[in-house]
Parts: C-alpha cells; structure tokens; sequence
C-alpha cells in the first residue's frame, strides 16, 4: 500500500509558523493583510475563499474582500485593483480566475503591482519562478506541490520527474520549481505521444492536466511518488483528480490523494506569501 500524502499536517506546520510571524510583524505595529477579488459566484472561487478566509485568521493574517457581479465591467474590475495598489495596507492580492469571458485576464494580471502579486499573476512574478531569481512569488497551488515533498522527505534532487500539463498556473511553474531543486524534468501534456510510457519512466509525478482520471496503472511504477493536482467534477458527485487514486494507490510509493492532498495546502502558502510580502515591507 503507498502512503497516502495529505495535505492538512503540511498546512499545520506551516500555519504555525506563520503565527509566530504575523505576532512578530504586530509587535513591529503591521498588519498583514491580503485582499481578494471576485467576480462572480463560482462555487470553486467561493469554496477556496472561504477556505482562505480560515486560515488567515487562524494565522492572523487580515482579508479584506472585493466582491464584484459576474457582469462587473473592465472600468469596475480596474477600479478595485486601482485601490488595492495604492492601498499601503495591503501586503497581497488573491484574483480568482478565470475572470468571466466579457473581461480580460492579461489585463487585469498586469494592472496588479507586481509585489502584490502573492499568487504569480504577473509576468514579473513568473518571471522570478522561471529564472530562478528569488523575486516575486510562485502560484500557490506550484508552490504547494514542493511543500508537500518536503514534509514528507521526498527530496527531487537527481530524481527523474514528469509533468502532465502545461498551464502557467501548474504545469510550468512547478516543473520550473523542481528543476531549481535539480530534478530532471519532463513536461508532458494531454497531446504528447507514448504519455503512459514517458510517465512510468519517472520517480515523481505531477498529474495537472485537468482530465479526470486520465492517469491510471498504464503510468506509474512501484518507486513513483504521485502527486494529484486535478480538481474534476466526479460523475458521482463531489471532487475527483486527474489520477485514478483506487487503480494507483496499490502500485506505487506514494501518492497525494483529491481532495485532502495538494489543495489543502494552498491556503497555508497563500497566507506564508502574504506575511512575507508584508515582512519585506515592514520598517
């Protein structure tokens, strides 16, 4: 049986850190304190920032909301991140996409400041993941991952790894992220040839291409560790990931299950990106 790799003690242990950082920035007379905006009513948006609303306070770290309609126009959207960037009080900024058709993204992502980009929005912050120049901040859900290998002592160091996907959410960040840490990376997507063998080839694998259980015994090996990051509507309801955990579990060395694995991280980084934002800034 593989060990199952949940994502709550991994967001325990960095929660209780961050509390001990956000009473230091208090004692310092500041307030970290992120902002988020949506617009909309997604049920997934509205899910994670009531999950993100949690952990700030359990850490102590502030949440002020923009809350906009699904049919907000560009002028309103600009207009918060306006406020939020001449805002000195606010060390951070969380912007649910995909925004709604009508609007566009690539402006909304560059109207941002870019250190108030605490979930790698900005070029610049991708920028700083890609080249490796410690500016900026990495997507939560990319950071994540490597959170959940480094609580559990799974170093990437020399291993061979894949990754199914290539967005600039999860698939390249990460991949980038575990080359830092010199893994040998294979980016893979839902149209690479002779997937299921280029897969089982590797030590890590980070399954992101959105695709309900697309992974299944045909990619892994006994040594793989694998981690799932697919958030699917399951055909029975509630989540699935991108992995057939029940056909995958039994094969392999480990593997982060949906939900519970990977996603219940992402808060806790969230919340450690904006108390490190507010640490650079603190007098």
């Amino acid at each position: 049986m593989a060990e199952i790799l949940r994502g709550a003690p991994v967001a325990d242990a960095i929660s209780e850190k961050l509390s001990e950082r956000c009473a230091a920035l208090e004692r310092r007379g500041v307030r970290p304190t992120l902002a988020i905006v949506r617009v909309g009513e997604r049920p997934d948006d509205v899910a994670y920032e009531r999950a993100a609303l949690r952990r700030c306070e359990r850490v102590g770290v502030a949440a002020r909301l923009f809350t906009l309609p699904a049919d907000a126009g560009r002028g309103e959207l600009l207009r918060a991140i306006d406020e939020i960037n001449g805002d000195g009080s606010v060390h951070g900024c969380l912007m649910f996409r995909p925004l709604p058709g009508h609007l566009d993204e690539a402006e909304a992502r560059g109207a941002l400041r870019p250190e108030k980009d605490v979930d790698g929005m900005t070029a610049s912050s991708l920028a700083g993941v890609f080249t490796g120049s410690g500016e900026g901040f990495a997507p939560c859900t990319a950071q994540s991952v490597m959170e959940l290998l480094h609580y559990y002592g799974i170093d990437p160091a020399g291993r061979r790894a894949a990754v199914i996907g290539r967005s600039l959410v999860i698939g390249r960040p990460v991949a980038m992220l575990l080359q830092a840490e010199n893994a040998t990376v294979t980016m893979c997507h839902t149209r690479t040839r002779e997937l299921p063998e280029l897969c089982r080839g590797a030590e890590i694998l980070v399954a992101a291409a959105g695709c309900a259980g697309m992974v299944d015994a045909g990619f892994v090996n006994p040594r793989q560790v694998v981690i799932d990051v697919g958030v699917n509507a399951a055909p029975e309801g509630g989540l699935c990931g991108d992995v057939k955990f029940g056909e995958v579990e039994p094969l392999v060395r480990a593997i982060a299950p949906v939900p519970g694995g990977v996603g219940s991280v992402t808060t806790a980084v969230l919340c450690a990106h904006v108390v490190e934002a507010a640490e650079r800034r603190a007098p």
